[in-house]
């Protein structure tokens, strides 16, 4: 089994520059699968039949969730699944953006996910995303260069700024980026500009700020890696790399990564809607009981971050499970099931660590400290499938900049191979 060094932690930050939102991360994955012999398949024409085509790997993108695999071979009796989210919390461009007051020019702009307000306070910020054009087609835009910020307020103003001060999503997270009065349309004219496109002809965006500080080792010994994105581009990154990596397979292996993870899943491209289902039953056409039945023998590996112990706030993290960076993947578990994860799961988990032969750890919230969850219980549900929740340990989760141990993705990639492999 090929073995992933800190040479993956080197892609991994090129992989994160080249994808500031979820259709940048589907088109860089795209790009990476066509490299390695995948064929895009469009989900409204037919698709060859599985395992009689060449090649006989592909992927199908929709609305920033992207669905990527090898054909099913005719004596595997299970899909192994490897699944993600490209999607991170941000701050969201309004429909109409240009606004302002006492001389500043603005962008309106709505809270995206669990933002931790004040990691997004007098930063330099791009703006990436998408437009969609009047005849359909879609324009990817990455204005990647210092263009908003929001300023905070001078402590000679705000006595109480180390005290905990809340700020308000409406009226103080709004940033700048000029002076003069704002004009309606401006902002857009610009981003169009920006893609080479015609405003006029810009019927729809989806645009989002974006953290411009470069992914970077960290550390006397560099044994940190520091970057925004980290949740969750990655597991996509792990999960696309051991895909590529994954041939002649006893299993059939898909990796997925969905876009909307951080609102909720519940679009129609997301991991609670029909997305993935849709695209393994159309791997056996017509015939439901032999998609049945490898259904019943499949399993599901769900990758996210998790909370790495903190050494400020130790009294946070449940006191028998301390994660550390640099020390391997997490199987983090719930009782309550907000990660899909029992004793089957375990046993799935330690078996593809132990084919990749890399450390582990576990991971449990404190009773009195619900955490998030992941798409792991969602697809599960779904697609009635064995799904374990596994995942790097990190701190500074949902900031602007978010922080992992230098050598834990290459080990997470190593899961996600064993999985395929094991």
């Amino acid at each position: 089994m090929p073995r992933f060094d800190r040479s993956h932690t080197d892609d991994l930050a090129a992989y994160i520059k080249a994808s500031p939102t979820p259709y940048h991360a589907c088109a860089e994955a795209g790009r990476r699968l066509e490299a390695a012999g995948f064929q895009r398949l469009t989900e409204t024409e037919e698709w060859p039949a599985g395992g009689n085509s060449d090649p006989d790997a592909f992927y199908v993108i929709r609305d920033g969730s992207i669905i990527a695999w090898r054909s099913v071979p005719e004596t595997a009796t299970g899909f192994r699944i490897f699944g993600a989210h490209t999607d991170t919390p941000t701050f969201k461009v309004k429909p109409r953006p240009d606004t302002g007051s006492a001389g500043w020019k603005q962008i309106a702009v709505e809270v995206y996910g669990g933002v931790p307000h004040q990691t997004w306070l007098d930063r330099d910020l791009g703006i990436a995303g998408r437009l969609v054009m009047r005849d359909g087609t879609e324009v990817l835009v990455n204005a990647d260069r210092p263009l908003l910020r929001i300023p905070r307020l001078a402590i000679h103003l705000d006595r109480g700024a180390n005290e905990g001060q809340k700020l308000n999503a409406q009226s103080q997270l709004t940033p700048i980026w000029g002076l003069g009065q704002p004009r309606d349309g401006e902002f857009l004219e610009f981003i169009a500009a920006e893609a080479g496109v015609d405003a006029a002809d810009v019927f729809g965006h989806d645009l989002f700020t974006v953290a411009l500080d470069e992914p970077a080792y960290l550390g006397k010994d560099q044994e940190l890696f520091a970057a925004w994105r980290l949740d969750n581009l990655t597991s996509t990154h792990a999960g696309l790399a051991a895909l590529i990596a994954a041939e002649d397979t006893e299993q059939a292996p898909v990796f997925v990564s969905f876009n909307y993870e951080e609102i909720g899943s519940m679009t129609y491209s997301a991991a609670q809607g029909p997305f993935l289902e849709t695209v393994l039953r159309r791997m056996f056409g017509e015939d439901y009981e032999t998609y049945a039945r490898t259904i019943a023998g499949s399993s599901m590996m769900s990758a996210d971050t998790g909370n790495a112990i903190h050494p400020n706030y130790m009294e946070k993290h449940e006191p028998g499970h301390r994660p550390i960076p640099g020390a391997g993947p997490m199987i983090k578990v719930s009782a309550n099931q907000r990660y899909a994860s029992g004793a089957e799961e375990q046993a799935l988990f330690r078996r593809s660590a132990e084919a990749a032969g890399i450390p582990w750890q576990m991971y449990v919230n404190r009773n009195d400290i619900p955490g998030g969850t992941t798409i792991g219980p969602i697809s599960g549900t779904q697609l009635g499938i064995l799904t374990v929740d596994v995942g790097l340990p990190i701190l500074s989760m949902h900031s602007a900049r978010e922080l992992c141990g230098a050598e834990d993705p290459g080990h997470l990639a190593g899961l996600a191979l064993g999985l395929f492999t094991h």
